[in-house]
């Protein structure tokens, strides 16, 4: 009789290592892993992911069999030492005492250990039989469950869903992984830049209207077509009178189709009829949206306005591709203008500048959520607009005012301070 006692104690104990190992492998295993094994037709993975979408049954159903058979190991064990020891306090002591070592070592942190070592494959065999736990206990669950909720309920506490969205996981994913080197420093930048393209707007990432190479139709001909096929872009703008008139859009391919033909007489060329119609945007679209609209439109070129319809700069699908990959060159592209480095490692940046581009230039961490450029960043941390002079040391650099051009700062020169 007491060897039956003890081997049913040792069986008890293996059936909380179960639920233990169960518990731990199925809620580390990978969700995205697990989904992706289910659409490639995993039918283990497939239970895992059934199961973790109702957690608050799974935990239930092993917390409800892991209390259950402790509770009866102790009570077997209880009785074993009353029958060595005699009924007192000394069996009772030395029956917790060796339950608890049984317990924690054997039913706890073994199998918990083998299962966060191989949390997927774990997860994988014991999906089964927790699945059929689930079944079979659910209507005990639901009756636990509603005395918690009641009970949380009289205290005001209200059950709520998990508060972190999609995006913070992923996000946090990355950044975990990057931080215990799974993930190199380009490729966490890459899948940042993708996850940032909804928060940001064109504005952003757009080059100024003071360095958009813009072209005037009224100049004469052949002038146009010598400056337009000695620029390093592909499109440019053409305007009529103001600048800020544009009526049309020139492709260097179309102007090189279009000389053919004439055979050097270039003034008899109409560029008019060469144009494309430029497509105006709004400062504020997301940088997401306009990625979507120059796949769907098969345009790689929009002018930015702002509320009023004044133009304030041009952004093309590169430059929403480099938010992601970071910057692409090529054997035409020239560095980012208005960014000058010094050998004494500062740097005379013009002020409008972007903030994401000085920082792309120089490698520099310079905050963008208040301001687009840099001027703007100086104007919003000195709350005015500086003289000609002034310095200004913030978020870990040192800004001095260079030149200012009435109420615009035009020129500034930039150090990373030490430490």
């Amino acid at each position: 009789m007491m060897i039956g006692t003890v081997i049913a104690i040792i069986l008890l104990l293996a059936l909380s290592g179960f639920f233990s190992g169960s518990e731990t492998a199925l809620t580390a295993a990978s969700r995205a892993r697990m989904h992706q094994l289910e659409e490639d037709g995993d039918a283990q993975a497939a239970r895992v992911n059934k199961l973790l979408a109702d957690r608050e049954s799974l935990i239930g159903t092993i917390l409800l069999g892991n209390n259950l058979v402790n509770i009866l190991a102790s009570v077997l064990a209880t009785s074993v030492f009353a029958a060595w020891l005699g009924q007192g306090g000394a069996a009772m002591a030395a029956a917790t005492g060796v339950m608890t070592v049984l317990v924690l070592v054997f039913a706890e942190v073994l199998p918990k250990t083998l299962a966060i070592t191989r949390p997927d494959g774990m997860a994988m065999r014991v999906a089964r039989p927790i699945s059929w736990l689930v079944s079979a206990l659910s209507w005990v669950v639901r009756i636990v469950q509603l005395i918690v909720a009641g009970t949380l309920r009289l205290c005001g506490v209200r059950l709520a869903g998990p508060d972190v969205s999609a995006d913070q996981e992923i996000r946090g994913a990355i950044s975990m992984h990057a931080s215990q080197g799974a993930v190199d420093e380009a490729d966490r930048h890459r899948l940042l830049g993708a996850l940032d393209l909804k928060d940001m707007a064109v504005s952003e990432v757009m080059i100024h209207r003071k360095n958009i190479n813009m072209l005037d139709v009224d100049r004469p001909t052949q002038d146009v077509i010598m400056k337009a096929l000695s620029s390093a872009h592909t499109r440019i703008p053409l305007y009529r009178g103001e600048r800020e008139e544009i009526i049309g859009v020139l492709h260097a391919k179309d102007l090189l189709r279009a000389i053919a033909p004439h055979q050097g007489k270039l003034d008899a060329l109409n560029l008019e009829e060469l144009l494309t119609e430029p497509w105006f945007v709004p400062e504020t679209t997301p940088l997401l949206d306009q990625l979507d609209a120059f796949m769907t439109r098969r345009s790689h070129f929009a002018l930015i306005v702002d509320e009023y319809g004044a133009l304030q700069g041009l952004v093309t699908l590169e430059d929403i591709l480099e938010e992601i990959v970071g910057d692409i060159r090529d054997e035409h592209d020239i560095v980012v203008q208005g960014v000058r480095p010094q050998p004494d490692g500062s740097a005379d940046v013009d002020g409008w500048v972007t903030i994401r581009d000085l920082n792309r230039a120089l490698g520099w961490s310079l905050p963008d959520e208040e301001a687009v450029t840099v001027a703007g960043l100086v104007i919003h941390e000195a709350q005015t607009i500086p003289e000609v002079g002034q310095r200004f040391a913030f978020h870990g650099y040192r800004f001095d005012i260079v030149k200012r051009l009435r109420n615009q700062i035009t020129s500034l020169r930039i150090e990373a301070l030490e430490g």
